[in-house]
């Protein structure tokens, strides 16, 4: 009986796979470098186009302005307060918040009533009409910016605070603005907002 042999074949040798290396990414200052200056002016767009946009969402909601639901919030948190309080809490001119709250009076939101013991001195009170405003919303008015600028620990406001005065300086501009409320310098009132006023006005006519 004839026995087959089999010859092992040599085995090849193993080639060691070398390993692919990504190649490493480009620091960002060489893809589309961005001025740091343009940075900086994309973040102010972001910030006033949300300001912006919340203006707009809580005079869809309410037909009052930002201002004004500043202020009857604070009338149903602070009853009875004076202008002169007014003024101080929203941070804004006695001036600005006088013109205010007339508004506020005008649509039959608020009522000033003289004090009993002070004569000169007028007590700003909510109205039903007022209370039902704020019952749209579900919690006392804060803009969306103070909310955020509050909740910013401390030193992170102050250098914010820094870098902002430094700014202003670049811009050579005053502080004539810094007691007028934001919500008159950045929004104009939407269609929306005219409308509930004009309407409010139209239902006081005789």
């Amino acid at each position: 009986m004839t026995s087959t042999s089999h010859t092992a074949r040599p085995a090849r040798p193993v080639r060691a796979r070398s390993a692919r290396k990504a190649a490493p990414h480009p620091p960002a200052a060489t893809v589309g470098a961005i001025d740091p200056a343009v940075q900086a002016l994309r973040r102010f767009r972001v910030i006033f186009t949300s300001v912006r946009h919340h203006f707009q969402q809580v005079e869809k909601l309410t037909g009052s302005g930002a201002a004004q639901l500043r202020a009857l919030s604070i009338l149903r948190e602070q009853p009875g307060i004076r202008l002169s309080e007014l003024a101080q809490t929203m941070d804004v001119h006695q001036s600005t918040a006088s013109n205010l709250v007339k508004t506020l009076i005008e649509r039959d939101l608020i009522t000033a009533t003289r004090d009993e013991s002070d004569r000169r001195v007028l007590r700003l009170r909510l109205l039903p009409a007022g209370t039902k405003i704020l019952q749209r919303l579900r919690t006392p008015y804060i803009g969306v910016l103070p909310k955020a600028l509050s909740s910013l620990p401390p030193l992170t406001l102050q250098r914010l605070n820094d870098d902002l005065d430094t700014l202003i300086a670049a811009m050579q501009i005053g502080d004539t603005a810094a007691m007028t409320p934001l919500a008159d310098q950045l929004h104009t009132p939407s269609q929306h907002l005219l409308r509930a006023q004009a309407a409010g006005a139209l239902k006081e006519c005789p």
